[in-house]
């Protein structure tokens, strides 16, 4: 298991397109994606999960990667996080 804080740089944070996007990215790999929000775990593969966690503007959430590809997951979805995730 690994794990990185990033800060969520959108200015709207994680509504519909963006929580999509991460959603998309996080697909992609094997591993178990999560992210830690003030105490809870969301599941970055579903939509549903991400915008559940009402994520804004400025917060910082830890992403969660365990699995074969955790390593390769965590370094793309950081990134993607950090560069406003398409936006």
């Amino acid at each position: 298991m690994v794990s990185k804080k990033v800060k969520i740089i959108n200015p709207t944070g994680l509504h519909l397109r963006p929580a999509g996007n991460l959603c998309k990215e996080a697909m992609k790999f094997q591993s178990k994606v999560t992210f830690e929000y003030r105490g809870n775990i969301a599941n970055a593969k579903s939509v549903l999960s991400v915008l559940g966690a009402c994520i804004k503007s400025g917060d910082e959430i830890t992403l969660i990667c365990e699995g074969e590809d955790e390593e390769d997951a965590l370094h793309t979805l950081a990134a993607y996080v950090e560069s406003g995730l398409g936006e």
